[in-house]
């Protein structure tokens, strides 16, 4: 005020007054619905996009942030949720899946973090930035905080600020990618984890911090096969265990049925006739065109069964996120043929290869993972030059995935997830809700949408996904529903259009897609079909010699 005050000290009294209503209506403003622009960055209390640019809440006092950390906690009408007593939460009508994540602000922090547009480069995390979910979305580790640093950070400095924070340390990877270093940290003391990345904000290096979200397999058993038969527990499966907050499809996990391996000892050349899929994809047509020869197809799952006859020869390597032995998965088993499968079913590609990544830890009849596994299956993914990774998982929002998820596509690979298996009143799920993913819905044999699918304007294809022949451990069949496999039946097909058209970019697969699918529902693009349903020799035809993949006339397929 001083300044202001010798500044109008010659125009009088009357002056210093309008100088003070000046002052006044400013601080009220700032205080309220202040949008400043700084380098098209758009500031303000509210988090309010500006200029296309990423968004900054934040209190101002004259030209500055306030320098102490300052909790606030915002509406959480632009974040869909799931609840942690097991309901899924509604879409709002008529809204599309929340791109920009509003959390808490932190004086130094924050508050939206964007995981930037399909088809954009990935952003770097403003230095300070936070995000803290939902007070009633809890799926995530309770006891421990990932933290990610720009660039490459010595042990001095991480050593110190978990001293500095009471932390210790589990693991740290560094991310070409996004020239960024992420740090897994543990609490050991019992603090929560807002609690403690609450009490980081006062850590300047710290680019970003989030809690480690949990993600499930979504994965469901048949239910005709269920009907037909009493359920029998084999001793690779147990009980279901407690502690998960959100179970997608809460039935038993798949058991191979008896019936669903009688099928698949009959000689055939092209499939099992239990293989409806193969028709409704139009696969035999495609394969005549391409088989996914030599295509690179990375599958971040559960344990995969290396050595069943479906996968023989096809797997051109593996890697272990969690470091820790464990026998192979059903639903891992499963994703792998659905892609590759070639003796006596048919995968989507059954000549491409596949990298069997393993994030996903057994949970009773399930299997979860969490965000930092799922970022080191994309690392090693990306490391060995995958053109197409499978995600048959679902979980919360997660900025921190979404920007290396972003980074991936822009470094030239295909994402494919299911949309999840949680119904139609469910919000969205994440990956598959993320815009640099496909999302796929699933249908069954009559092409009418599986009841336990998700659906958005999110959903890009579908495919089929209930009563699925596919391959277990131990040289065993299965019969299985979910959107999991309705995904990996894209991704072959993705790796089909890859052998065709080598140099194409993910947005050129997905227009492919997208464009000769077969139109199903209501006319045109819709929540539950997206597009259609996938064609996979509809898909071929559209790919020119030169592999620019511009989509030809349809034609039909006998």
């Amino acid at each position: 005020m001083s300044i202001l005050h010798k500044a109008f000290k010659p125009i009088g009294l009357l002056s210093v007054s309008i100088a003070s209503a000046v002052v006044i209506v400013a601080a009220a403003s700032s205080s309220s619905q202040a949008q400043v622009r700084v380098n098209s960055m758009s500031i303000g209390p509210r988090g309010g996009m500006g200029g296309g640019g990423m968004s900054m809440g934040g209190s101002m006092g004259g030209t500055s942030f306030r320098a102490e950390p300052r909790f606030q906690r915002f509406g959480n009408d632009s974040v869909v949720v799931t609840g942690d007593d097991g309901r899924p939460g509604r879409r709002p009508p008529g809204k599309r899946p929340p791109r920009h994540i509003v959390g808490p602000v932190i004086g130094t922090g924050l508050a939206t973090v964007s995981p930037g547009p399909a088809g954009a480069g990935p952003r770097r995390p403003p230095v300070g930035s936070i995000y803290l979910p939902p007070p009633n979305e809890l799926r995530y580790v309770k006891d421990e905080v990932l933290l990610e640093f720009a660039g490459r950070v010595s042990p001095q400095v991480s050593n110190a600020v978990a001293l500095r924070n009471r932390l210790t340390r589990v693991e740290s990877v560094y991310l070409p990618l996004t020239n960024t270093t992420m740090f897994r940290w543990k609490i050991p003391d019992g603090r929560s984890v807002p609690t403690v990345l609450n009490q980081l904000g006062r850590e300047r290096g710290i680019a970003f911090r989030q809690p480690n979200f949990i993600y499930v397999t979504v994965q469901s058993q048949s239910g005709e096969a269920a009907e037909a038969k009493p359920e029998v527990k084999s001793e690779a499966q147990p009980e279901p265990a407690a502690g998960m907050t959100l179970q997608a499809a809460p039935e038993a996990a798949p058991e191979p049925k008896p019936a669903a391996a009688a099928a698949a000892t009959l000689p055939q050349a092209a499939g099992d006739p239990a293989q409806y899929a193969i028709r409704k994809l139009h696969l035999g047509e495609a394969h005549n065109l391409a088989n996914g020869d030599k295509v690179l197809v990375a599958v971040i799952d559960s344990g995969v069964d290396l050595g069943h006859p479906e996968l023989q020869g096809a797997v051109a390597g593996s890697f272990d996120a969690l470091e820790k032995p464990e026998k192979p998965h059903t639903h891992g088993t499963a994703i792998a043929g659905a892609i590759v499968a070639h003796a006596r079913l048919m995968g989507a590609a059954p000549a491409a290869r596949i990298l069997a990544i393993r994030a996903f830890g057994t949970t009773g009849a399930g299997s979860d993972a969490t965000t930092m596994a799922i970022i080191k299956g994309l690392k090693y993914a990306t490391d060995q030059k995958a053109r197409v990774i499978n995600m048959s998982f679902a979980g919360p929002t997660d900025p921190g995935l979404g920007r290396h998820l972003a980074a991936v596509k822009a470094n030239g690979a295909v994402l494919v997830a299911a949309a999840g298996n949680f119904g139609p009143k469910s919000g969205p799920q994440y990956p598959a809700a993320d815009p640099n993913v496909i999302a796929v819905s699933a249908t069954d044999t009559n092409d009418q949408i599986f009841k336990a699918s998700n659906i958005g304007p999110h959903i890009a294809v579908t495919a089929p996904g209930v009563d699925i022949l596919l391959p277990a451990p131990d040289n065993d069949y299965q019969l299985t529903s979910g959107t999991s496999f309705s995904a990996a039946y894209v991704s072959g097909v993705a790796a089909l259009i890859l052998q065709r058209a080598p140099e194409l970019k993910p947005d050129g697969v997905r227009k492919i897609l997208e464009q000769t699918a077969k139109d199903l529902g209501p006319k045109g693009k819709d929540p539950e079909y997206g597009a259609g349903l996938v064609d996979a020799y509809q898909a071929i035809l559209a790919v020119q010699a030169s592999g620019q993949g511009a989509p030809q006339p349809r034609m039909t397929a006998q």
